[in-house]
């Protein structure tokens, strides 16, 4: 009778139910099962951080709509990872976890990175597990996969002590599974979709949000000509960026506050109301605001406030249902209703406004300036990767999407230090199947600090990413020279640095010449410009593009704070 061996099993089942990319960094117990990985077709791709691997994995779940899997060490390696599962699990993206732990029998008696691994897993997970043989292996791998996609996608976590690796069984007793059934759709009932179309179409002030679980569901084909047929006003969320191109006319992301606070009636589709949309709260709001709530969560409906029409529904066929509702009736928000009059006036206005910022290209340079030349010179359907605090939330205007699942940034979660992981999975996920796609990691430099070391793997792997560091010499804002010596220059250095103080202009790009290669530091517009177009010439290695803005750049004055919510 053969036998087969645990890691052989583990990575087949993975096969078998349509996993590509594993990424991860190997130690003991789970150095076989990286070999047996690449051994049975998987794409194994060594990272620098468990963090950043972790990251990169979901980034590949969302793009795929696959979960990618995550391979870590016990204990210490499970721990690092902890932050990317919460990320993956609050983000509702795809990712499988499989960590190594210590050999059962030393459990309880202090083994090696003994560490309760399974429990501690539970609270980011939507399924975590320890297979108690080789032979049910399969069972777990299919279950985590199902879990992970089916309904809120999420994540799972698969544990495998050193004893059961090492262990292995008849093949006739291996659990026999078949690959899980694409994940089924749920469809809104006739009665809701009617009611949310009758509330739209008596709307004085309507507004569309597009959130990321309407890119995520692949609905932009219908969700396009829905926006162009209705002539609806439209926001996205920042990862629904592109599923209705920023382009189009009916976009009004730059009149978002007015959008946001005078709407009467908004349709939300896959967007939750959480502090990305303020709760859905006054003062962000208008107190009488009646929302249209289509999630494929049930829980996630009535949440923060109680909608007016709640429908658990996949979002493509609801958006196809109500689209034949409000096309039966040849339903179209007029041009010339004042609603519409008020939001292009502000538009124009905010757009005026921002353009005269980007046009001033006085050194030290500012936000706008670095983003509006930046937009000028990368293509138009590259992947656009970004965190930072004011690089994020300025970049979100300013660099557009004009096509779905092509921003991916902090998220839900807030979460920094992903850049560099979503970027190698983004550059993977080109490389595979739109080979010549461009990905564009934009990042402030607090930010590249956490991940900064992945741009090893970036070049270890032949990846053509272009790394943007605007680098404004701190955490939010910095200090100029001058300035930063003459704060430090009066006491002890712990105590007199200011805790948002980095180095002044650290030559980040400097970190290519280690690989032999060439980064770029920019302090002015034509040195960006040239700097973009030689980057976009590399056809496989990444590059990093160093730009020196003013510590003082900041936003353009906002009407409310960024996480304005109602008080009373």
């Amino acid at each position: 009778m053969s036998e087969i061996e645990a890691p052989q099993v583990i990575a087949e089942s993975l096969v078998q139910q349509g996993v590509e990319y594993v990424f991860g960094i190997i130690g003991i117990p789970v150095v076989e099962l990286s070999m047996a990985f690449q051994a049975a077709g998987l794409k194994y791709i060594g990272m620098r951080n468990e963090q950043a691997a972790c990251y990169a994995a979901q980034a590949i779940g969302y793009l795929t709509g696959k979960p990618g899997v995550c391979l870590v060490v016990s204990g210490p390696g499970l721990l690092h990872v902890t932050g990317g599962m919460a990320n993956a699990q609050v983000n509702c993206w795809p990712l499988i976890v499989i960590g190594g732990s210590t050999n059962q029998d030393h459990e309880g008696i202090g083994g090696f990175q003994e560490c309760n691994q399974v429990e501690l897993s539970r609270p980011y997970c939507k399924y975590a597990a320890r297979p108690p043989t080789v032979a049910l292996i399969p069972l777990h791998v299919e279950k985590a996969v199902r879990y992970t996609t089916y309904g809120r996608p999420g994540v799972a976590y698969l544990d495998f002590p050193g004893n059961l690796l090492q262990s292995k069984a008849p093949e006739e007793k291996i659990y026999k599974t078949l690959a899980y059934p694409v994940a089924p759709l749920a469809y809104p009932s006739h009665e809701d979709v009617m009611r949310a179309a009758n509330l739209l179409r008596s709307a004085k002030r309507p507004l569309v949000i597009i959130g990321k679980g309407a890119a995520y569901s692949h609905s932009e084909n219908i969700l396009r000509h829905f926006i162009e047929n209705t002539n609806l006003p439209f926001l996205p969320t920042p990862m629904g960026k592109g599923v209705v191109s920023d382009t189009a006319d009916q976009c009004v992301s730059s009149a978002r506050t007015l959008a946001l606070q005078k709407a009467d009636v908004v349709l939300l589709l896959g967007a939750r109301l959480n502090w990305i949309l303020h709760f859905g709260k006054p003062p962000r709001f208008d107190q009488d605001v009646k929302f249209i709530q289509v999630d494929v969560c049930a829980e996630e409906l009535h949440n923060s406030v109680t909608a007016s029409v709640a429908i658990q529904s996949d979002i493509k066929p609801f958006a196809e249902h109500l689209f034949e509702q409000m096309n039966a009736i040849n339903y179209r928000f007029s041009n010339d209703h004042d609603w519409w009059k008020t939001l292009s006036a502000k538009c124009r206005q905010n757009r005026d406004a921002v353009h005269q910022m980007a046009m001033d290209t006085a050194t030290p340079l500012n936000y706008y300036a670095v983003f509006h030349h930046l937009r000028e010179q990368i293509p138009n359907d590259a992947i656009i990767v970004s965190e930072g605090a004011n690089t994020m939330d300025i970049g979100r205007s300013m660099l557009l999407n004009t096509l779905p699942r092509h921003r991916l940034d902090a998220g839900t979660f807030g979460t920094m230090g992903v850049g560099p992981g979503f970027a190698i999975a983004a550059a993977l996920f080109c490389r595979d199947r739109f080979p010549g796609k461009r990905v564009v990691c934009v990042e402030g430099d607090s930010a590249f600090g956490f991940s900064g070391m992945e741009i090893e793997t970036m070049v270890r792997y032949n990846l053509p990413i272009t790394v943007v560091i605007v680098n404004n010499n701190g955490i939010y804002g910095g200090f100029d020279q001058d300035t930063f010596d003459s704060i430090r220059s009066s006491g002890d250095l712990t105590q007199v640095t200011p805790p948002s103080a980095l180095g002044v202009q650290v030559h980040y790009e400097e970190m290519m010449t280690m690989f032999g290669l060439k980064g770029h530091f920019c302090k002015s517009i034509p040195e960006l410009q040239a700097a973009v177009k030689e980057a976009q010439k590399l056809k496989n290695q990444p590059t990093i593009i160093n730009v020196a803005i003013s510590p003082a750049s900041d936003r353009k004055p906002q009407s409310f704070n960024w996480l304005t919510e109602s008080k009373l």
